[in-house]
């Protein structure tokens, strides 16, 4: 049974309804890139409340765990609706772990933004080809590269609007309209995941971390990014 927000949040899910309804109203042909965190699940929610008509998709990395994939089950169950599923090029694929071998993204950040590229900015692109714009759960608090993130703002990477529902709202108030809602979400979250991508790519924090801190925990927290919220990621060009 869903619980009364407090006033705060209350205030922030209207302006996050707004936010969507203005988009689909301004811009029609809208999608939003779910990722299946504690963020986006509040978005799928508001969406299948409110704003039904916006199409949502997920990226398949093909090296998702399996907890997620299991949320994209029960999310589809829960809203009686389907997600549109994208997975990177088979042929990309192949070339990668060929030539370069299964894990090589842990050996340099070359190699770690090629296997990002090709498994989820290319396919990415293929999802918003023909949109106007496109709608993510990212928040300002979420990592030193997003402190400035707008609630709408020009993705020239993309060439469309982003929309960022959520670019305000803090952790807490995240999980407080989980929690009141009843939201299925990542078991991972409750294991210490605050933040979850591909399962090699991702690993539990300490206290007292950063909630970014275990994605690609080996590299410093200025380029932790995968190229799909920071400017284009050029392709790894294989050798001959």
């Amino acid at each position: 049974m869903s619980e009364t927000l407090d006033s705060g949040l209350q205030a922030k899910v209207e302006q996050s309804v707004a936010l969507l309804k203005e988009a689909l109203r301004e811009y029609g042909a809208v999608t939003f890139a779910n990722s299946l965190g504690a963020e986006d699940v509040v978005i799928t929610d508001l969406i299948c409340r409110h704003v039904p008509d916006i199409e949502i998709f997920s990226l398949d990395t093909g090296r998702l765990p399996e907890e997620t994939l299991r949320l994209l089950s029960a999310i589809e169950s829960r809203y009686e609706t389907k997600i549109k599923v994208y997975f990177p090029e088979s042929a990309s694929v192949e070339k990668y772990v060929n030539e370069y071998g299964i894990n090589a993204f842990y050996e340099s950040q070359e190699l770690r933004k090629a296997c990002c590229h090709m498994r989820k900015v290319e396919p990415l692109q293929r999802a918003l080809a023909g949109k106007k714009a496109w709608i993510t759960g990212i928040r300002r608090e979420q990592a030193v590269t997003r402190d400035d993130v707008a609630h709408s703002q020009w993705d020239a990477a993309n060439g469309l609007q982003k929309i960022n529902p959520l670019a305000d709202w803090s952790e807490k108030e995240v999980w407080a309209y989980i929690r009141a809602r009843d939201i299925p979400y990542n078991e991972l979250h409750d294991q210490h995941y605050p933040s979850i991508g591909c399962a090699p790519c991702t690993r539990a924090i300490s206290m007292g971390e950063d909630v970014r801190a275990g994605r690609w925990w080996w590299e410093d927290p200025e380029a932790k990014e995968c190229g799909l919220h920071a400017a284009s990621v050029t392709p790894l060009r294989f050798k001959p």
